[in-house]
């Protein structure tokens, strides 16, 4: 069988149905193929059922505590199937509304695996069947995998070793659970268990925890994960499981082998773009190391094949997925655009939650050598916020970079309890180009968490009020 389009998306996650949905928006006959489920790994096996299982972790911690604001609470009682059931159903629900998007608009869905033949063909086998779709454009939005330890595969130890999809979905609480990687996906995982009652200890190669984020922004996560008691085990490598197959060995600092019994291992040490198994090298496209190298456009070194998303490398965040791909299909459309933001906010859901928007310390100050100017920095504590305190939440603060010349704001970094909702903030003014005054003479409403925003800006001007 033969079908033909103008654009052939190959994956359905934020990246392929944003770009099929603005593609078909603009007129252009849009096909869209997925092998899995609709939304991809974000919406899946990521970013939504991660949350969710975070928001009931917090839910249950803050009932079992006791005593909690005078709040006293009897037989509070973990249903884990039932809070289960109830993270899938905001996945279902999710999922389905892209599926009634992408019908809304006319994208022809095609459920199957698509297997690269050329730039302009890929073919789908559907039973018995094998759909070839021939298209103008083709754009690659194939996602990314976890990354796998070869000594240490998924799976080993009769199942005891798991990924992140797993550790979404135990069917019962693991007595002990030890994750390897302290990045924002292994802390993430590693405290809802905690919360929900799991032994967690959390096994890092690197010196600190987060090891991506300045240490100042990590501390205040290390001090609630310290207080729920998990244990960190820094600068400890990795070695396999032991020869009954029930506990991971590491070594440690001193090179001596420590054994960690434990009833799941969550290998959590980062994901890699989805370039094997589906007849991408038959392309020979340029690739920048694992990744699909593309332009300013995300045009690939093929004519009319672009790629978009975790495929074309860091950073792997669903946001960027979804802008990019609202582009490409501008561009297929004819329209004059180049993906160039000013940033793109990054957020880790640890307890407290950290977001980086923009030029951290390092690289502002590496900027200004550069340009020639001096860079001004200022912090606001949320311990002296109304609202964070409202919260019992005072742990944390927002911190503002800007040009001591002009006071152009360069970047943000916050730690705090639902900070992750300041990110729109802090990424409107980066693109916007605002100046420190732009912010700190803004009417914040009060008492909310974002009247740190503007008491960071205030404090860089010399004019701070609460502190």
């Amino acid at each position: 069988m033969h079908s033909q389009t103008q654009l052939l998306v190959v994956g359905g996650g934020p990246g392929g149905y944003v770009a099929a949905i603005r593609a078909a928006q603009l007129g252009i006959k849009t096909t869209l193929v997925e092998g899995a489920a609709l939304g991809g790994t974000c919406l899946n096996i990521g970013c939504i059922p991660s949350k969710a299982l975070i928001h009931a972790a917090d839910a249950y911690a803050q009932a079992a505590q006791g005593g909690f604001m005078g709040i006293q609470v009897d037989g509070v009682r973990l249903d884990l199937p039932q809070t289960l059931a109830w993270k899938d159903g905001i996945v279902a629900k999710l999922t389905g509304g892209v599926a009634t998007l992408l019908k809304k608009h006319g994208v022809r869905v095609v459920p199957g695996w698509a297997e690269i033949v050329d730039g302009k063909s890929v073919e789908v086998r559907q039973g018995e069947e094998l759909l070839r779709i021939q298209c103008e454009h083709l754009l690659l939005a194939a996602g990314s995998q976890e990354v796998e330890l070869p000594f240490l595969p998924f799976g080993a130890g009769d199942g005891r070793v798991v990924s992140s999809t797993e550790a979404l979905a135990f069917t019962e609480l693991p007595r002990r659970l030890v994750v390897v990687g302290a990045g924002y996906i292994g802390l993430e995982l590693g405290t809802v268990w905690r919360k929900f009652g799991a032994e967690v200890t959390v096994v890092e190669a690197q010196p600190r925890i987060l090891p991506a984020y300045d240490a100042e922004l990590v501390k205040p996560v290390a001090a609630a994960l310290a207080r729920l008691g998990v244990q960190t085990l820094l600068a400890h490598r990795v070695e396999g499981l032991n020869a009954a197959g029930d506990a991971l060995t590491v070594r440690d600092p001193q090179g001596s082998l420590v054994e960690l019994p434990a009833d799941r291992i969550l290998v959590a040490v980062g994901r890699r773009p989805r370039t094997l198994g589906w007849g991408l090298e038959r392309l020979m496209l340029d690739m920048a190391g694992g990744a699909v190298k593309i332009d300013a456009q995300c045009r690939s070194s093929m004519k009319d094949v672009w790629a978009i998303g975790d495929l074309a490398g860091e950073p792997l965040l669903a946001h960027r997925a979804m802008a990019q791909g609202e582009m490409v299909a501008e561009l297929i459309a004819g329209h004059r655009r180049r993906f160039e933001p000013a940033s793109i906010p990054a957020v880790c859901f640890t307890d407290p939650e950290i977001v980086v928007a923009g030029h951290t310390p390092t690289s502002a100050e590496a900027e200004g050598t550069r340009h020639g100017f001096k860079v001004l920095q200022a912090t606001f504590p949320f311990a002296a916020n109304g609202r964070a305190l409202s919260l019992e939440a005072p742990e944390g603060f927002v911190r503002v970079l800007a040009r001591a010349d002009n006071h152009l704001i360069l970047g943000w970094q916050a730690v705090g309890a639902a900070v992750s909702e300041l990110s729109a903030a802090f990424g409107l003014s980066l693109e916007m180009g605002a100046r420190l005054e732009d912010v700190a003479h803004t009417i914040h409403a009060h008492p909310t968490l974002g009247e740190a925003v503007q008491e960071a800006c205030l404090r860089a001007l010399g004019q701070a009020l609460h502190i």
